[in-house]
């Protein structure tokens, strides 16, 4: 069994290294992330992860692997911003809030689909102009969903959060093992049954 990223997220592929795994195949794809009508974030997240998974061009040996990370401040999505002043407004919506992080996860083999979905609690510190000035003049933002990566700079506007922080970077380990076993992916290490 081969498995296929679907995504060109550097660090999924980074957080999948982290335990052993390494794929057979990068193929992101290009889906349109435009929430419907009175969608809320974590049936969104669910079907964007479960869209990608369905995108992706694989053979029949192939486990496709597909997840989308979705930041939520009540029953809005921040999604990534298209620019700094979009990053600007979302981060001082949540500056000094709490707020959900949903990171889905979608395996396809054929036409069976497994799923999951994390939901982490996170507490973005009171961002004083200066910082906030400072991270939007980095470009850190770009690419990421609620114009921050806890991963990195921002992890210093973080005091807290209840969950699982791979999830907030992009790839709820445990769950992804857990899927990746259930799916009959052989899991480094770990003898074959």
């Amino acid at each position: 069994m081969r498995l296929v990223l679907g995504s060109a997220s550097p660090r999924r592929g980074a957080l999948l290294g982290q335990i052993g795994i390494v794929p057979d195949a990068i193929r992101p794809v290009d889906i349109d992330e435009t929430p419907q009508p009175d969608e809320l974030p974590r049936p969104y997240c669910i079907r964007i992860a479960r869209e990608k998974a369905q995108a992706v061009a694989a053979g029949g040996d192939e486990l496709v692997l597909a997840a989308d990370t979705t930041v939520a401040m009540g029953r809005r999505i921040l999604g990534k911003p298209a620019d700094a002043g979009e990053a600007a407004e979302f981060l001082l919506k949540l500056s000094g809030r709490r707020h959900k992080v949903i990171t889905a996860v979608a395996l396809r083999l054929g036409g069976r689909l497994w799923q999951r979905d994390v939901v982490t609690t996170v507490k973005m510190k009171r961002l004083s102009d200066e910082e906030l000035s400072a991270y939007l003049r980095a470009g850190d933002w770009q690419g990421k969903a609620g114009a921050y990566g806890i991963q990195g700079a921002a992890g210093a506007f973080i005091p807290w959060i209840s969950g699982s922080f791979t999830g907030v970077v992009g790839l709820p380990l445990a769950e992804t093992a857990n899927l990746l076993r259930g799916a009959g992916y052989p899991m480094p290490g770990e003898a074959a049954s």
